[in-house]
């Protein structure tokens, strides 16, 4: 349990990051970032299956690079959706998700699984 709380707050600053690095067109709460970390994740294990799979021949065509933009689709379904977090156009919540991928990414090499019994 306490490595699903550990990644859940991760992803709170992640996303809180990227809000910062965006500047104007990622406004975003406190309040926002919290719900829009719970639904954002439900996004992703709900929709995002079902749009990969449809957009695999894309994905294929582009090396995989179209996945920023199915990503980018679930932020823009979030900013639509859940108030204090708001993301001002399409190509931003792209520009976003991967910013947002490369802050996780970040977050992760740097945070050892092993002390927080992720792994």
């Amino acid at each position: 349990m306490q490595g699903w709380i550990v990644r859940w707050l991760l992803n709170i600053l992640a996303i809180i990051l990227t809000a910062g690095l965006l500047g104007s067109h990622f406004e975003l709460t406190v309040w926002g970032a919290i719900v829009g970390s719970i639904f954002l994740g439900i996004v992703n294990a709900i929709i995002r299956p079902i749009l990969m799979i449809l957009t695999l021949p894309f994905n294929i065509i582009t090396l995989g690079l179209f996945t920023f933009v199915v990503n980018g689709f679930m932020l823009w379904v979030t900013s639509a959706t859940v108030k204090g977090f708001d993301i001002h156009g399409f190509g931003w919540a792209i520009l976003s998700a991967i910013i947002l991928s490369l802050v996780s990414f970040i977050i992760s090499f740097f945070i050892d699984d092993k002390s927080f019994g992720l792994k």
